[in-house]
């Protein structure tokens, strides 16, 4: 049973943000970027704010393996930089985002359309800005769910974000590099 909404995207991608013209040209950017349009994924939608993005990933030249499924690989790779470039946006210049660790589930093998939504709360931006401002720092654990069009879910990738103040993360690395140079 197809449920789509009228951009022949599924239900479950609709949203109240627009794009705007700065997100549109991110989009754009990145689709067309040699090192993702190689992961065979697409960005359909990113918020004005920076606060949702849709993907979607096909079965395709450049994601069929051998056993004639989505590559995993593809998988994981399409879904890479994105909480890192949320977070990055959202908070400013004055926050350090990477991306510290990530793993994937396969939960079954894909032979359809797969589709995933991120989503960055007011919840939890508020959230890692307190623990910041006590901390300095903070790692955020984010998950992914790859979903085909009736929402079963093909792989979930669960993604560690290091979040950190700008000058604490200066002065942390700035230690660290001391330390290795035997300048404590």
């Amino acid at each position: 049973m197809k449920i789509m909404t009228k951009m022949n995207k599924p239900i479950f991608l609709q949203t109240t943000l627009t794009e705007n013209f700065t997100s549109w040209k991110f989009r754009m950017a990145m689709n067309w970027y040699p090192m993702y349009f190689g992961t065979g994924g697409k960005i359909l939608f990113i918020a004005g704010n920076f606060r949702e993005l849709h993907l979607r990933i096909k079965l395709n030249l450049w994601t069929y393996n051998y056993v004639g499924t989505i590559f995993g690989g593809s998988m994981f790779s399409a879904t890479d930089p994105f909480y890192m470039l949320l977070f990055l946006r959202s908070l400013g210049k004055d926050f350090v985002v990477w991306d510290k660790s990530a793993s994937i589930k396969f939960v079954r093998p894909a032979k359809t359309t797969l589709y995933a939504k991120y989503l960055l709360s007011d919840e939890i931006l508020e959230s890692v800005k307190a623990e910041v401002a006590e901390r300095g720092e903070c790692t955020r654990l984010m998950s992914i769910e790859l979903k085909d069009e009736d929402e079963k879910v093909y792989a979930v990738i669960e993604r560690n974000v290091y979040i950190a103040d700008k000058r604490h993360y200066e002065k942390k690395k700035g230690m660290t590099q001391n330390a290795k140079l035997g300048k404590v």
